[in-house]
């Protein structure tokens, strides 16, 4: 599990979307949903990150250990 603050929105789902597997957003009712090319969710990702004066925090399950490292990269570089 992955506690980030994005500030990058569109960067960060550039990432999201060339991950070869789930990536899934916890919600707060405890649900799962991977967001990897799910192009309606991002855009309200989007929408969020704006309201929220650009920045977005999320919870996330990356399974596959090449996509979780591509993530963490980002993020490490965003920061």
């Amino acid at each position: 599990m992955l506690k980030l603050n994005i500030l990058n929105v569109d960067r960060f789902l550039e990432e999201v979307n060339a991950c070869k597997g789930a990536v899934k957003m916890r919600c707060s009712d405890g649900r799962a949903v991977d967001i990897n090319g799910d192009l309606p969710l991002q855009e309200e990702l989007r929408v969020r990150h704006r309201r929220n004066k650009n920045f977005l925090p999320l919870v996330l399950d990356v399974p596959g250990r090449a996509d979780y490292m591509r993530i963490v990269s980002y993020y490490a570089g965003d920061c």
